[in-house]
């Protein structure tokens, strides 16, 4: 997770791609809307490795892996 930062002053504090300004959030966007790793870097940040793009994939997972689910009867 070294390709991941958070830093409250940059986008209030949103998870970033480490030494940018480049939300997780964005690429998993774009990854959602069906660009490809190599279509994302050529066309919208040039700077990126296909490491970074993974690993916002693998930050997202985390994510969801942490969450705690409280299921309630109806």
């Amino acid at each position: 997770m070294d390709r991941i930062s958070v830093d409250p002053q940059i986008h209030f504090g949103k998870p970033c791609i480490a030494g940018t300004r480049i939300t997780v959030q964005s690429v998993l966007e774009l990854l959602n809307e069906g660009f490809s790793f190599e279509a994302i870097i050529r066309d919208y940040y040039p700077d990126l490795q296909v490491e970074d793009i993974r690993a916002c994939l693998k930050y997202a997972i985390a994510l969801v892996a942490a969450e705690e689910i409280h299921l309630v009867s109806a």
